[in-house]
């Protein structure tokens, strides 16, 4: 069983940064692929950014390549999402997930873990 509390969402203007954490419980951490994902207002939810366990490779949304990183520090058992240059259409609640994978994935379907979420609000 893992628990994932996500934090760092709040209220940005259009063009800042935030960056966003997720704590996960369990002594296995670095055995999970872990995922953010978002879901904005009457949408579904969609792919943000994968991270394996192990190597850390990494997977982007088209949408947020070259704006958003994801890292973690399995010693810590964190993995965060930074974002830079936010736009409006970034606005949502973000997810953190895990799966018990070395195989990164950006099907929500593959993760067993999610996290409350954390809320962005992006105005333009």
């Amino acid at each position: 069983q893992v628990q994932l509390v996500e934090s760092g969402g709040g209220l940005v203007q259009a063009g800042d940064s935030l960056r966003l954490s997720c704590a996960a419980s369990g002594r296995t951490f670095s055995s999970y692929t872990m995922g953010w994902f978002r879901q904005a207002p009457g949408k579904e939810r969609e792919f943000v950014a994968t991270i394996s366990g192990r190597v850390g490779s990494t997977t982007y949304a088209d949408s947020v390549k070259g704006r958003f990183t994801i890292s973690r520090d399995n010693a810590k058992n964190t993995v965060s999402l930074q974002m830079n240059d936010l736009k409006s259409e970034d606005t949502a609640v973000y997810y953190c997930a895990a799966r018990l994978s070395p195989v990164t994935s950006s099907n929500k379907y593959d993760y067993t873990y999610w996290g409350q979420g954390t809320r962005v609000t992006v105005s333009s």
